[in-house]
């Protein structure tokens, strides 16, 4: 199974986070939503020149391709696998091209716009969920954090999700095993 599958566990199956994984989880949803911050700050000049791009906008660019397809799939429950980072590579390299067709320069207004606007929504969703989950205690993957908060509200479960990359599982299994943790 790849890290971009999409396997839904019942309700209670993963630890919930304690103080250093809801930590963790607020401090990545600061992050990215700084990101978001510079990103929405640069809105009206994305262009150094005529014929470059901000090299902010390029910060996020393959961050966002190798997150998109979780954002996505865990997110919203869909079973795309890589689908959503190859969809994007494509949406990008086809404007890219375009731009380079119409102008003879691969740096365009256009292409930068699309990213800009890509990278907004990547990055906000990421850090929203990030911040909604160190708050609630979502367990497993933030992606889940607005289901969770949906369950919360209306007092249906929801199913989790495993963090399919980085550190939060570890540390949420570490802190689930220490006997000061109150499960």
């Amino acid at each position: 199974m790849a890290a971009t599958d999409l396997k839904l566990e019942e309700c209670g199956t993963l630890p919930k986070p304690g103080p250093l994984g809801r930590l963790v989880r607020l401090l990545f949803g600061i992050l990215c939503l700084y990101y978001v911050y510079d990103l929405w700050s640069v809105r009206d000049d994305l262009m150094i020149n005529e014929k470059a791009i901000r090299p902010l906008l390029w910060n996020g660019l393959i961050v966002g391709l190798l997150l998109v397809s979780y954002v996505i799939n865990i997110g919203f429950s869909r079973p795309w696998k890589k689908w959503p980072a190859i969809v994007s590579a494509m949406l990008l390299a086809g404007v890219a091209l375009l731009g380079y067709v119409r102008t003879g320069q691969l740096e365009t207004p256009l292409l930068a716009h699309v990213v800009h606007v890509w990278e907004l929504y990547i990055f906000s969703h990421l850090g929203l969920a990030f911040a909604v989950a160190a708050l609630i205690r979502t367990p497993g993957c933030e992606m889940r954090a607005l289901h969770h908060l949906y369950s919360v509200i209306i007092g249906r479960p929801t199913k989790e999700h495993r963090c399919p990359i980085g550190p939060l599982n570890q540390i949420d299994n570490w802190e689930d095993q220490q006997p000061w943790m109150s499960r």
